[in-house]
């Protein structure tokens, strides 16, 4: 009996995110002014966060908020198909929805451009499984300290 070879390869759902970030650099491209730009980059944003499924997009709506709220200087954009906040056009961080990839939890992680360094060792994605006040509050501050 042949043995089955398995595929070790990007999976669809990485293939798939290729493909969002490939759109996303060609839009970026042609966007025109920096205001045309900014606003079409946030657009982005608010577009994929309505497509999401409930739990994800409570999520995302919180740390939208929460970004536009504490750290106003970090621009919205998609990375990848997900919704990213830069500075300087590079990510500080992102949100990696459960159902774009089928885990159990949304990930926020933050960019080695974030200022989250302490020692020599620190976290640089965290699981999120809902979102209520203290999650917000700890999200909060995350935001304040990567933001710089």
């Amino acid at each position: 009996m042949a043995k089955e070879k398995s595929y070790e390869g990007f999976t669809e759902d990485e293939r798939a995110a290729m493909k969002d970030r490939a759109t996303e650099l060609k839009k970026s491209a042609r966007s025109g002014t920096s205001a045309k730009k900014a606003e079409t980059e946030k657009q982005a944003l608010l577009d994929t966060v309505a497509a999401m499924p409930d739990d994800d997009r409570a999520i995302a709506e919180a740390l939208h908020a929460i970004v536009t709220k504490n750290a106003p200087d970090l621009a919205p954009k998609t990375w990848y198909g997900m919704p990213a906040w830069a500075k300087d056009g590079q990510v500080v961080l992102f949100l990696k929805p459960a159902g774009k990839f089928k885990m159990r939890y949304a990930e926020v992680g933050f960019s080695e451009t974030a200022q989250l360094d302490d020692g020599d060792i620190w976290p640089t994605v965290y699981a999120v499984t809902t979102i209520n006040p203290a999650i917000e509050k700890q999200l909060t501050a995350l935001v304040k300290r990567a933001a710089g």
